[in-house]
């Protein structure tokens, strides 16, 4: 249960102002607040929305029980951070971060449902980013729709990817990503897409691939592949657009870097996690023929 302190320059200020302008509660979960037993109290007493509030005040908010079709199930997880508001996970490749038609139970969902219902709390699963299945790396995830709604802007990412090719400068890609004609899943650059924007940057350079560091301003779906893949540099391993399996049975592709505005202390949070070793595999490959 999140409490909120009143400063000083608040003095006054009603319940739900406060709640709204300065805890960045939706409208449409102060409703459900009200609802709930006990769902808003100050200093352990229960208050009304119009009530107003001093300095010093602590507000605290019960929410609802979540209410979830994730089935749970159990499986190994690594938990990179975890507070009473937030969840951060390093996801392996291979694993969905949801469930879908052909993936019902194995999940990054199903396993952390599992891991919190063991704990005693009854929350449901709510990723603030995603990643493709074959993607792994860091995956943010909210305790409440409070924490989730609150998160949403307040995140940013850089990943790790190797791609084709010999790159020896930084730059950015800012072309519109559509999805490809007759497909359901895979995108293009094309005219009529979604603006989308990539920075890169290289790291190293080994027997023709390139390790790249990138950030995004947008966040289509396939933005960093497609993106690369467009400028004639598609991720290794990634055959849907143009990459070579010979090597990787997967897109290099990493989420290595993770922060965020914490939405209770309101402080930054910076977490990080090292991709596969792809450099050494490359030199071990090359060093064997």
């Amino acid at each position: 249960m999140p409490v909120f302190t009143v400063g000083d320059e608040l003095d006054g200020i009603t319940v739900k102002a406060f709640l709204r302008k300065h805890c960045e509660v939706s409208s449409r979960l102060l409703a459900k607040l009200k609802r709930v037993e006990n769902g808003m109290t100050v200093n352990g007493a229960p208050v009304r929305s119009i009530d107003l509030l001093h300095s010093g005040d602590a507000v605290c908010l019960r929410f609802p029980e979540d209410e979830t079709e994730i089935a749970p199930v159990e499986m190994p997880l690594s938990i990179v951070y975890e507070d009473d508001a937030v969840i951060v996970l390093d996801k392996p490749p291979f694993m969905p971060v949801h469930p879908v038609r052909d993936h019902q139970t194995d999940t990054l969902a199903n396993g952390v449902m599992h891991y919190l219902k063991s704990k005693g709390e009854s929350c449901t699963f709510r990723s603030v980013n995603r990643l493709d299945r074959n993607t792994s790396g860091l995956v943010l995830a909210a305790k409440s729709s409070y924490a989730h709604t609150f998160l949403i802007g307040k995140t940013k990412k850089k990943y790790i990817a190797l791609c084709e090719g010999e790159i020896s400068e930084g730059g950015t890609v800012d072309a519109p990503i559509m999805l490809r004609p007759g497909h359901i899943i895979e995108r293009q650059v094309g005219e009529g897409g979604a603006r989308a924007v990539t920075h890169y940057r290289p790291l190293d350079i080994r027997y023709g691939h390139t390790l790249l560091e990138l950030e995004l301003e947008t966040g289509r779906t396939h933005q960093i592949r497609t993106h690369m893949s467009s400028i004639g540099h598609p991720l290794a391993g990634d055959d849907m657009y143009g990459g070579s399996c010979r090597i990787f049975r997967r897109q290099c592709l990493h989420c290595a870097e993770l922060s965020f505005i914490h939405p209770l202390t309101r402080e930054a949070v910076l977490l990080k996690s090292a991709p596969e070793d792809w450099m050494s595999v490359l030199e071990g490959y090359y060093n064997k023929k």
